[in-house]
């Protein structure tokens, strides 16, 4: 059976598409490769000119990253940011990434989240964007940053912007999940659109639960084999060299869809791990990234999987 393409828009900038991962993570444990995911930047703003019309802050978005944090349990940092800042150079540092590799356009992709969510860093400011990509392994942060003007990576941003522009009379548009804050009817993140080799294809718009995704599949392609939790916590870690957060491991962990997420549960395990010298906990803003102690020790590049959770 052909890969189910999995089309995937977010934005570095969007708290919505950063409080998907656990979702998300729990999507890509489950079908693992079977799904072919594509990055699709959607280019939320240029300028901040639209938000400080709106009255937007610094103060404001802090704000709202601690209710983003309390309900969903990502990892959020505790300051204020100096200024707001675009997300346009962010997205083209990832487009250049993905250029490389799908995987690596992933990997860029989180790096860049975590350091909009976690610390003071800018989304517009190179050096910012130069410091966080150069956690992900296999990649030329310098060179990546380099492309960001490059003619060729603006188009290809360019050619993001127009496909997620493009969300009028579709199921997002029709469940009112769509955006029209700048213009067309757009997809907001984390819209993902699964599509089948013969042209069959279901929408799951905007910030949704696991279940929506499940149930997107379950449909689509009755024939995908579904993994089930794994027995551990520190398994989940294992299977992801980059490593993932508490919240994403308690997502993955769930032993039933009928049963919440225990991210207490799931870092008792993950701080028992460390301690046996399995782990290596990394802390990150209100919470950790979680790694194998083999891959942080020889610096391992991630693979398919790992980079794109």
């Amino acid at each position: 059976m052909d890969r189910i393409v999995a089309w995937h828009f977010t934005d570095p900038a969007c708290p919505w598409a950063y409080s998907s991962r656990p979702a998300i993570a729990r999507v890509r444990w489950r079908f693992g490769d079977q799904l072919d995911w594509r990055l699709v930047m959607i280019g939320l703003s240029e300028t901040t000119e639209r938000y400080e019309r709106a009255g937007y802050t610094p103060a404001r978005m802090a704000t709202g990253h601690r209710k983003f944090e309390q309900r969903f349990g990502m990892p959020f940092g505790s300051g204020v940011k100096s200024r707001l800042a675009p997300s346009s150079r962010a997205c083209r540092a990832v487009i250049a990434a993905r250029e490389e590799s799908m995987e690596l356009g992933y990997a860029a992709q989180r790096a860049i989240q975590l350091m909009q969510f976690t610390t003071p860093g800018l989304l517009d400011d190179d050096e910012h964007l130069r410091a966080a990509l150069e956690d992900v392994d296999g990649l030329d942060a310098a060179a990546v940053v380099a492309r960001i003007d490059d003619p060729a990576i603006v188009a290809l941003y360019e050619e993001d912007k127009a496909r997620t522009r493009s969300a009028e009379g579709r199921p997002t548009h029709v469940q009112n999940r769509h955006s029209e804050a700048d213009g067309p009817v757009r997809y907001t993140a984390p819209s993902v659109i699964f599509e089948t080799s013969d042209g069959r294809w279901l929408e799951v718009g905007g910030f949704q639960p696991f279940e929506s995704y499940d149930n997107a599949l379950a449909n689509l392609e009755p024939t995908l084999e579904r993994r089930p939790a794994p027995e551990r916590a520190a398994d989940a870690v294992l299977a992801y060299p980059m490593g993932l957060t508490t919240a994403e491991v308690a997502s993955i962990m769930r032993p039933s869809d009928l049963e919440d997420a225990d991210r207490h549960a799931a870092e008792r395990e993950l701080i028992a791990a460390v301690d046996a010298g399995e782990l290596v906990m990394q802390p990150m803003g209100t919470d950790a990234l979680w790694r194998p102690a083999a891959a942080v020790a020889s610096g391992e590049q991630p693979d398919a999987v790992s980079a794109a959770a």
